[in-house]
């Protein structure tokens, strides 16, 4: 079993406290196991005050960093109408620099939000690409000119090292990792246990200073949901903006303003999301999963693949595949599983 150790230091916030929990917590193998075991812990073992009007008991100390394979650091700081960053004191970051010292080599450190401070502190952030909250990325910049900050992401995996940005980016991050341990299945299954989305579109600048859309207004999200029903199909700009009863114009002027992305580039992620999810889940060939997907020829998706994943869809699917699927594709057949048409982007 995996197990994560949640640090929680005074000041933390309760609800990104919570997250690990919730989401890692709700992560079970097919045969009903937890596939997870969370504890919480202190620097000291002891009760721990929320930047909130109440103080945790936490039952467990720093020696919990030692068997984790995972260590998350939520943030801290006081309420205030923005985040702020935290600026620890010297004494915080010796104590933090030490507990963290006791991590396995092979385990995972993760911050939330402006945890990342806390750990660029720590020296631990040194050569790695990271995200904070974007309300908190010029504050970052000025105090760690040496490190580099990627504001727009809504998480950054470094393989050992995972930053999140703002609070719910968070679970972004905890669903992103059981997806790396355990495949989209089970983080799929997690996310609706939760009423969560299992993947946000675009990244953190479709939260910034966007402007209150006019409720009479349309809106591109029922033709997004109609293109996810219709991904196999071919596609075209015209179809959305007729879907949406709007102009090609204003269509892609409204689609960016909501989702950060041009129709053909939110088009293509979802066309990669659904080829990542066959290939961990069915025995389909390369030739089926580019079909169904709406990526045309196999060639196509391992161009995709290679340019946008780093990997071919064989290797991505000898990484991702854990168990065989239920049923699978019939290779004879595949239009009785998956409709199979062209593609057009």
């Amino acid at each position: 079993m995996h197990r994560v150790a949640v640090l929680a230091l005074d000041g933390v916030w309760p609800f990104e406290l919570a997250i690990p929990a919730r989401i890692f917590g709700a992560a079970f193998d097919p045969d009903g196991r937890p596939l997870y075991q969370v504890t919480t812990c202190s620097l000291d073992g002891g009760p721990v005050r929320t930047n909130t009007d109440y103080t945790i008991t936490v039952e467990h100390g720093p020696e919990a960093i030692a068997d984790a394979d995972t260590v998350v650091l939520p943030p801290i700081g006081a309420i205030v109408p923005a985040p702020r960053a935290p600026n620890p004191p010297a004494p915080l970051t010796a104590a933090l620099t030490t507990a963290l010292s006791q991590m396995r080599p092979t385990g995972r450190l993760v911050s939330l939000c402006g945890a990342a401070f806390l750990l660029a502190a720590t020296g631990r952030l040194q050569g790695r690409s990271v995200t904070t909250h974007w309300l908190l990325a010029a504050e970052f910049r000025h105090r760690h000119p040496d490190l580099t900050l990627d504001s727009d992401v809504l998480f950054s995996d470094e393989g050992d090292v995972l930053t999140a940005a703002g609070a719910a980016a968070g679970i972004d991050l905890c669903l992103h990792l059981i997806r790396r341990d355990h495949g989209s299945d089970i983080a799929n299954q997690v996310a609706r246990h939760c009423v969560s989305a299992p993947y946000r579109d675009g990244g953190q600048r479709q939260f910034i200073r966007r402007p209150t859309p006019d409720p009479a207004a349309a809106t591109t999200e029922p033709s997004r949901r109609w293109a996810l029903e219709h991904l196999n199909e071919r596609i075209t700009l015209s179809q959305l903006a007729v879907h949406s009863r709007l102009s090609v114009r204003s269509f892609t002027r409204r689609f960016r303003e909501e989702v950060n992305q041009t129709p053909g580039q939110w088009l293509l992620q979802q066309r990669l999301e659904r080829a990542r999810t066959l290939l961990e889940s069915t025995d389909a060939s390369i030739e089926h999963i580019s079909s169904a997907c709406g990526l045309g020829t196999a060639c196509s998706l391992r161009l995709h693949f290679r340019r946008h994943i780093g990997v071919s869809p064989s290797a991505y699917r000898r990484t991702f595949r854990t168990r065989p699927a239920p049923g699978g594709i019939r290779p004879e057949n595949p239009g009785r599983d998956l409709r199979v048409t062209g593609s057009d982007d």
